[in-house]
């Protein structure tokens, strides 16, 4: 019986063993298998990860650099009467020259104490196309050519914006796209351009609540902003001719310096004393005679440009 119960065992024992033997020679291939296969599915995934993550770096930099940056065809400005950036002396470079100087000085020497904001400087006219944004533009590349100055162009005509268009350059937003709350971070709008010390904010869509935009706290606060932040700074502000636009009477509360521009031959006198009286009666005020002729030292005359800084 005993010998019955341990044959028994002993052939159940060796058809166990003979299981085991047969289960390890089935299962050893595919676990062969997957130690192969483990190798590729990693060297794939390696392979796709190092294609793919320099590919979406370098698209993000360079739109944000083409939509940040005006390149301005500095030659077509030379050709079209503009101050050169050039080594050329020209007649308009001298002119403008001179006219900074003072408005340098105004900004940064003794007087600069006793005005708000003196390197805030708002151009306008009496009348539309007198050429206040033609003068706006030319003082915002001499001044671009001091050493220790750099400068902020800002079209607040949002009426009639005129220096992109002026200076032949497109941009997606500006100051009303801003103040409107659609670009939350102001260096958004602040364009840099091919003139190293140059900056450009454009005007952006019109509004029907243009008026109430810039007399906002946040205009305000932006325009603090353009006067603390950069000590060497000038902040140019193109706005609308002054009579009968309520933009610019609201602008002027803002800068500490008005350079009012005046074609000769068209503007009245009336026109000019109307407009330097909607403006702040703290705010220093230049006028530029566009157009003026002037004599050169062989008698010829040229069209040319006159500042002056008397108000009466």
């Amino acid at each position: 019986m005993s010998n019955t119960i341990e044959k028994a065992l002993k052939r159940k024992q060796q058809q166990e063993q003979l299981k085991q033997q047969e289960s390890a020679q089935n299962s050893s291939p595919d676990v062969e298998a997957a130690v192969e296969a483990t190798p590729v599915e990693s060297k794939v995934h390696t392979e796709e990860s190092t294609t793919e993550a320099p590919i979406t770096e370098p698209k993000s930099s360079v739109s944000t650099t083409s939509l940040n940056t005006l390149e301005i065809d500095l030659v077509d400005l030379e050709d079209r009467g503009f101050v050169s950036v050039s080594s050329s002396r020209k007649v308009i470079n001298e002119e403008f020259r001179e006219i900074k100087r003072k408005l340098l000085q105004t900004a940064f020497g003794p007087i600069s104490k006793t005005l708000n904001n003196p390197n805030i400087i708002m151009v306008t006219s009496a009348r539309p196309s007198e050429g206040k944004t033609f003068t706006a533009v030319n003082l915002a590349i001499s001044i671009a050519a001091e050493q220790d100055k750099t400068v902020l162009l800002v079209d607040a005509d949002v009426l009639r914006p005129n220096v992109l268009r002026t200076i032949k350059c497109k941009a997606e937003n500006g100051l009303m796209e801003y103040l409107l709350g659609e670009v939350d971070d102001l260096s958004d709008v602040i364009l840099k351009t091919n003139i190293d010390k140059l900056r450009i904010i454009p005007a952006g869509k019109s509004h029907h609540l243009s008026t109430e935009l810039l007399a906002s706290s946040k205009m305000s606060e932006t325009i603090n902003e353009f006067s603390t932040r950069y000590s060497d700074r000038i902040v140019i502000i193109d706005t609308p001719p002054i009579i009968g636009i309520n933009e610019s009477a609201v602008l002027a509360n803002f800068a500490g310096q008005a350079v009012v521009v005046c074609e000769e031959g068209r503007a009245s006198l009336a026109d000019v004393r109307n407009a330097v009286m909607r403006l702040n009666e703290d705010i220093a005020v230049g006028f530029v005679v566009n157009k003026s002729i002037q004599q050169d030292s062989d008698g010829a005359g040229y069209y040319g440009y006159y500042y002056s800084s008397e108000r009466d």
